[in-house]
């Protein structure tokens, strides 16, 4: 689910934070260890053309090239299929969630319903403007959940942005009741602490669970005080959804975790957690989670186990996101260098940050642990102007023992990569679009990219909705694996 985190997004101005992110390309250009930074979550988009350029067919890149501006390329075992332009140019694009012949896309002014039926002719069903950055987003039957993690005047859609030093603020869960595609109907809200940056879905029996991921709390903040060393956890009647409410706050870092600089210089401090990816059918989850990363036993729901945590204090600057493989003996975490607002895909950077962490994981029960194998990063160096870091992906159910996943990387386009090897992980196919600025950093690219029922979506920050086919002898199995849901951090069991 994802980010372009702030420390706290509702403190920076637009202006402001643009202009630090003008310096944040010198910054990790001249860093030597991992580079944390203020998260610059409330970026402007770039200023690319309105709509998406026409693919050159067939048109791969040389080495070292970068494409012209707006210009799309891709590898031959990728064909784009469709685009729907962004209603809105100006605002921010975000997660995606599936569920039968239908998409939904959250973005910072709320979320829009697309019928992806037919692939190749996706269709816009409604949209919905319910402002709350980043307004995360999954769905479970008739009900959709959004995350708010910016402060609001009060929990409706008709909300303005207000201090978080203000008491009657608002952040946390919004459920919607989408029965009715073309008209979805908001009906209960659940405040959580420090708000809700992600969530992640946990089914059960008669009840959901969200777990809530929130950090960077402070003391001037009356509903987000230190310490915040864990996770909300909501549950959600399904029979009663009305009657949502928060059950409980398990501490997963009781040593207060990673403590970031001048211990460990360029890593951010672990004051909650960024996203959790949990795998159902194992009862495991995996926690990204600032500068942490755990491995966890969620068999009874409202109270998860740490079973193992690690850290990389040389290149891993802010722990984001994990993806299990098929077989729930890897972990992939991302390192959301910069923030998701930085230029970290470049040769001055290097291949070992703002990169993906492969972690086998050994043992049973208990003893079981992540153990490092090696990084991945996408091989193709893209401009001083383009935003670019590893964000959020899914895995490609080939099945048959071989692990390949799809992930978004901002400016960096879409990457499909096979880590079977955890050791020796590799690019096999891309898409991408040329810098939309080429005069200043501008904030735009794939924010998510999901492999659902045979096609690759990926919401655009600015270009919107993008569909893809991949035909890859490597692939063609996933084509045979239809699901009737996707929420990518509540993984399925593929097999």
């Amino acid at each position: 689910m994802t980010s372009l985190h702030t420390v706290r997004v509702r403190h920076r101005s637009l202006g402001v934070a643009l202009a630090a992110a003008g310096l944040l390309t010198t910054l990790l250009a001249a860093a030597g260890p991992a580079a944390a930074t203020p998260d610059p979550g409330d970026l402007r988009p770039g200023v690319g053309s309105g709509g998406s350029a026409a693919s050159v067919p067939d048109r791969e890149l040389a080495p070292g090239e970068i494409p012209g501006r707006d210009e799309i390329v891709h590898s031959r075992n990728i064909k784009p299929l469709a685009n729907i332009p962004s209603a809105n140019p100006n605002g921010i694009n975000t997660d995606l969630a599936f569920e039968g012949r239908y998409a939904y896309a959250g973005n910072y002014d709320g979320f829009t319903v697309y019928d992806i039926g037919n692939p190749k002719s996706p269709k816009v069903v409604s949209q919905v403007l319910c402002p709350g950055g980043q307004n995360d987003i999954s769905v479970s039957g008739d009900l959709l959940f959004l995350s708010t993690d910016s402060s609001r005047s009060d929990d409706s859609c008709n909300s303005v942005s207000q201090p978080a030093t203000e008491k009657s603020s608002w952040e946390g869960i919004k459920i919607f009741d989408i029965k009715d595609k073309k008209n979805p109907k908001y009906i209960k809200s659940v405040e959580t602490a420090c708000g809700s940056h992600t969530h992640t879905l946990v089914p059960g029996g008669r009840d959901l669970y969200l777990y809530v991921a929130s950090y960077s709390p402070n003391e001037a903040f009356p509903d987000c005080k230190p310490p915040h060393d864990g996770i909300s956890v909501v549950k959600v009647p399904k029979k009663a959804p009305t009657k949502a409410a928060v059950v409980g706050f398990p501490v997963l870092f009781p040593d207060g975790g990673n403590p970031g600089a001048p211990a460990n210089p360029g890593v951010s401090k672990t004051t909650g957690c960024h996203d959790i990816t949990v795998l159902p059918s194992k009862n495991l989850a995996a926690g990204a989670c600032m500068g942490d990363g755990i491995l966890f036993d969620i068999t009874r729901p409202e109270q998860p186990r740490v079973i193992d945590r690690v850290q990389d204090n040389v290149n891993f600057a802010f722990w984001h996101s994990a993806t299990f493989n098929e077989r729930a003996n890897k972990v992939v975490f991302t390192d959301e260098l910069g923030g998701g607002g930085g230029a970290t895909c470049n040769e001055a950077t290097g291949p070992n940050r703002g990169a993906d962490g492969i972690y086998d994981i050994t043992g049973r029960g208990d003893q079981r642990e992540l153990v490092f194998k090696s990084y991945f990063k996408i091989p193709r160096h893209q401009a001083d102007t383009e935003n670019c870091v590893a964000h959020n992906g899914s895995l490609v159910p080939v099945g048959g023992g071989r692990d390949i996943m799809v992930q978004a990387w901002y400016q960096g386009g879409v990457s499909v990569w096979d880590f079977t090897d955890s050791t020796r992980p590799k690019e096999i196919g891309y898409f991408e679009r040329g810098p939309l600025t080429t005069d200043a950093l501008g904030l735009g690219g794939s924010w998510s990219a999901y492999y659902y029922n045979g096609h690759i979506y990926s919401n655009d920050i600015v270009k919107g909705l993008d569909v893809l086919r991949l035909d890859d002898w490597r692939t063609d199995s996933a084509k045979w694996v239809r699901m009737d849901r996707l929420n990518v951090q509540t993984q399925p069991d593929y097999r």
